[in-house]
């Protein structure tokens, strides 16, 4: 039994497509079937790197965490990464294509229709069920005619299509009413149930307008997902997050991360949420800042314009006047090249500015180059004193993307070497710090995953505070944590979707 499928799509972005299929993906692996997601395109700065040295995008990633699978490209075969409000980095099969206008793309999309269904085919060939992922909403009438990703892409797979609508944001009804009636006869006649998300409430009072829609849509509601706090990964989790700063716990350990206005992969840091005592909030502005025990200096898809966005905003001179008082650094990526004294960018891979000044944190200096690096790494901290006191030999994981290269000299050293880049063991510089050993940069995305190195970093932290040690459970990774959610994700579909009727709708 191959080939079935199954595909999620929503009244708009943000109404929960990504989670559900993961829900979908992890229901069906528990019960047995062979399962993978797909996504023909998706446009997200989060973005992972594949054992094959592949870029695809990180929501398909969680996807197919959840369906017990290795991620692969062929998950997410076109990945827009945007570098401005109209232009994009489009990756093709994981690799950088070229940069493109919006029009630009839009007229290039019918070019791309054949690879999406030959790749398509292959992952459904090998799989009893594929749970598809649509982006946006299908009512977006002015793309029809070039659509690859969503009824354009049921048409490819010939898929049932479920539509998601976000009550929290107000509306649901209007907008699942509202979707339908823009859909094409044909179009319409794909949608085999719709799925309300994000209920706060008395379902009982939600139930008579439930059978109303029904009159108007005549398509059955699958059920109602509860309004549920899950630690996983979503693809536009950010502006959620930095929605709900204020309600964040309280921590001993106070953590700021920069919000860049191209920041990207913030799911570097989800691992440091899961922390007992630590309080992890995003600052976009200086009276934000305050004085916390740690900050992080994010990836960016635009290295420049974010570092003239932290000098122009005062947060650079906040930085270095909480730097000079001992407070610690830590950049990821772009936040490593800003950290440094120059950044040079000679083929104006991001920007128009050949060259601008870093913060001067770290003897660093980066150059932009034209072939991005994208590659899975492993190392080993080889440097255990101070604020990575007790971590020296452990071991961590990550993976690389990034255009530019950048040197070391006099007043930094290196805090860990790496020994393995995708299955080739080696040897080189994975990360430096200052001598004082308060400011650190790296390249390695996930690298807060390892949490043996992590929780090591948090308690020297605490016991610079002279707080008590946390314990860390050796048998617990990230990773394992994560199973644990994709498994309540899974009960929660479970509880509140038909999903007897969903089977139904996937043929079987």
């Amino acid at each position: 039994m191959k080939g079935k499928c199954v595909m999620v799509q929503g009244t708009g972005s943000s109404v929960g497509k990504s989670i559900i299929t993961a829900g979908l993906c992890r229901v069906f692996k528990q019960d047995g079937y062979e399962v993978a997601p797909f996504k023909s395109q998706n446009m997200a700065l989060n973005s992972y790197i594949t054992v094959e040295g592949k870029e695809m995008g990180r929501a398909q990633v969680v996807q197919a965490e959840a369906a017990g699978k290795e991620a692969s490209v062929e998950m997410n075969p076109i990945l827009l990464k945007p570098t401005t409000d109209r232009k994009s980095q489009v990756i093709i099969n994981g690799e950088a294509y070229k940069n493109m206008s919006a029009a630009q793309y839009h007229d290039f999309k019918p070019e791309l229709a054949g690879m999406i269904s030959a790749i398509y085919k292959g992952l459904s060939e090998k799989n009893d069920i594929v749970v598809i992922e649509g982006a946006g909403s299908p009512a977006e009438i002015n793309l029809r005619d070039k659509d690859i990703v969503n009824m354009g892409m049921a048409q490819i797979a010939d898929a049932p299509v479920i539509l998601v609508g976000d009550i929290d944001k107000g509306g649901v009804f209007a907008a699942l009413a509202g979707t339908m009636l823009l859909l094409t006869e044909e179009e319409r006649a794909r949608v085999k149930g719709v799925i309300i998300n994000k209920f706060r409430g008395d379902l009982e009072i939600l139930k008579p307008g439930l059978d109303m829609l029904y009159d108007i849509i005549k398509v059955p509601v699958l059920g109602v997902l509860p309004y549920t706090k899950l630690n996983i990964e979503e693809e536009d989790s950010l502006a959620e997050k930095f929605a709900l700063e204020k309600m964040a716990s309280k921590g001993e350990i106070d953590i700021a991360i920069i919000k860049i206005p191209h920041i990207s992969n913030f799911t570097d840091f989800n691992a440091l949420e899961n922390i007992e005592g630590v309080k992890v909030r995003y600052v976009q502005s200086l009276h934000e800042l305050k004085e916390p025990n740690l900050i992080l200096l994010p990836g960016s898809k635009n290295t420049i314009e974010d570092m003239l966005f932290i000098r122009k905003s005062g947060i650079e001179e906040a930085i270095k006047n909480l730097h000079s008082r001992g407070v610690a650094i830590f950049g990821v990526c772009g936040g490593f090249q800003m950290l440094g004294m120059e950044i040079e960018d000679p083929y104006r891979t991001e920007s128009e500015l050949i060259k601008i000044e870093g913060m001067g944190l770290l003897n660093t200096k980066t150059i932009f180059q034209k072939k991005k690096v994208t590659t899975q790494v492993e190392g080993v901290i080889t440097y255990g004193d101070g604020l990575l006191k007790g971590t020296m030999g452990v071991g961590v994981k990550g993976y690389e993307i990034h255009m530019g290269t950048t040197e070391y000299d006099e007043g930094c050293k290196s805090f860990l070497t790496i020994n393995k880049i995708l299955e080739d063991h080696t040897y080189s510089n994975g990360g430096v710090m200052n001598e004082a050993g308060n400011v650190f940069g790296t390249y390695i995305h996930g690298i807060f995953d390892n949490m043996e190195f992590t929780s090591g970093l948090i308690n020297n932290l605490r016991n610079k505070k002279g707080l008590k040690k946390l314990e860390h459970d050796k048998n617990m990774s990230f990773r394992a944590y994560k199973e644990q959610q994709y498994d309540k994700l899974a009960d929660m579909i479970r509880a509140n979707l038909d999903m007897e009727k969903i089977y139904e709708i996937v043929g079987i």
